[in-house]
C-alpha cells in the first residue's frame, strides 16, 4: 500500500493510504526517494493562508483537494521510474508532485536528473527554477550591483544564480546574521539590512516582509528596478511609494514562476527552464540550502515544527528510505 501526506486542516497534517492506478501507455510509475518542503509557499498553505481569489491560480500541478483543506499539496519530488517507457525506466527524475511514496503521472511530467546531480540535491530543482525565472525577469547586465533581500530558500537560490553574471557584485541581505554561512557556501557576499550596500542597479526582494520591501526600495539607485518575488498569501502589505520612489523614478515589478517572462516566451518553455535548473544543481554549493531532514512518516510532526521555526530551516528534505 502506498501513502501520501495530506493537510487535513490548517496547521494539521496526516498520512493517508493511496490506491495507485496501473500506469497506462505514456505514463510512468515513480517511487519517491526524496521530497522537499520550503518555508515559503508550502507553509502558507499549511497555515491555510491562500486567499480565496487565488485558490485556483495557486493550485500545484498534481494537487488533490482544495484550499484551505483537506488538500494534498507539494511540488518538490525526486524519485526513480519503476515502470514506463524504456528510456525512462530506472532513471532518477524530478517531478512537481506532492509528498507521496509512489505515484503515476504522464511521462512528460518528469525531468531526468543529470548524472552529476545527486538525488538528494535535486529536490531543489523547483526552487532553482523559480530563481531562473526571476533572473529572466530581472535581466541583469554585466557588472551590475545587485542585492537580494531575504536569504530564504528562494532568495538564496536567486543570489546564487545571479552570481554567475560576469563582474556583478551580488550581496545577499538578511536580518539573521547566521545566513552569512549560507551566503559563503553559495559564493556571494552577505550583509544585514543596516549594512547593505546601496546604489544598486537591481534589487530582488524575497523576504516576504514589509521591512524587507521598504529596504529594497532604499537600496536601489535612481532609475533602478526592484523585482518582487515574495508571495504574501492573504496578508495586506504597505509599500512606501512616497519618499524615494517617485524622486528616483524607481520601478517595482513582480516575478512569478507560473509563466515564462515575455522576453523568453517565444523561445523557451517550462521544460527548458526546468532543464536549466537541474543543470545548475551540479554545483555542490546548493547543498547549503538543505538544512534539515526527516522521514516521510515524520511529516505530520515535522511540518508544525518547521512552521514554528523549530529549527529555523531553509529546505526540509523528506527521506523515503525508511528508519
Amino acid at each position: 500500500m502506498d501513502h501520501a501526506f495530506w493537510l487535513s486542516a490548517p496547521g494539521r497534517g496526516e498520512i493517508r493510504p493511496v490506491d495507485l492506478p496501473r500506469p497506462a501507455d505514456g505514463e510512468v510509475l515513480v517511487r519517491t526517494l526524496f521530497s522537499g518542503v520550503s518555508r515559503g509557499t508550502e507553509l502558507l498553505v499549511f497555515h491555510g493562508a491562500v486567499p480565496a481569489n487565488q485558490r485556483e491560480v495557486m493550485r500545484a500541478p498534481f494537487q488533490e483537494g482544495d484550499f484551505p483543506a483537506p488538500v494534498k499539496y507539494g511540488y518538490l519530488n525526486v524519485g526513480v521510474v519503476e515502470q514506463g517507457p524504456a528510456e525512462l525506466r530506472g532513471r532518477t527524475v524530478f517531478c512537481l508532485y506532492p509528498h507521496q511514496t509512489r505515484y503515476v503521472v504522464p511521462a512528460g511530467a518528469v525531468t531526468v536528473v543529470p548524472d552529476g546531480v545527486p538525488a538528494g540535491r535535486a529536490v531543489l530543482a523547483g526552487t532553482v527554477e523559480t530563481a531562473v525565472n526571476a533572473a529572466w525577469d530581472a535581466a541583469p547586465l554585466i557588472g551590475d550591483r545587485i542585492a537580494v533581500v531575504g536569504a530564504g530558500m528562494v532568495g538564496a537560490c536567486v543570489a546564487k544564480v545571479l552570481s554567475g553574471v560576469p563582474a556583478a557584485r551580488v550581496q545577499l541581505v538578511d536580518v539573521d546574521p547566521s545566513r552569512a554561512d549560507v551566503a559563503g557556501a553559495l559564493g556571494v557576499e552577505f550583509a544585514t539590512p543596516e549594512r547593505a550596500l546601496d546604489g544598486c542597479d537591481l534589487v530582488v526582494h524575497a523576504s516576504a516582509s514589509e521591512a524587507g520591501l521598504a529596504r529594497s526600495l532604499e537600496l536601489v539607485a535612481p532609475e533602478g528596478t526592484v523585482i518582487e518575488l515574495s508571495w504574501y498569501g492573504d496578508r495586506r502589505v504597505r509599500v512606501p511609494l512616497g519618499e524615494w520612489f517617485h524622486s528616483r523614478r524607481l520601478t517595482l515589478r513582480s516575478s512569478q514562476v507560473g509563466t515564462i517572462p515575455p522576453a523568453r516566451r517565444g523561445r523557451r518553455d517550462f521544460a527548458d527552464r526546468m532543464a536549466i535548473a537541474l543543470e545548475l544543481l551540479a554545483d555542490p554549493g546548493y547543498d547549503a540550502l538543505i538544512t534539515d531532514e526527516c522521514r516521510f512518516d515524520e511529516l505530520p510532526v515535522a511540518l508544525p515544527r518547521l512552521a514554528n521555526s523549530e529549527p529555523p530551516s531553509l529546505c526540509l528534505r523528506v527521506s523515503y528510505r525508511g528508519p
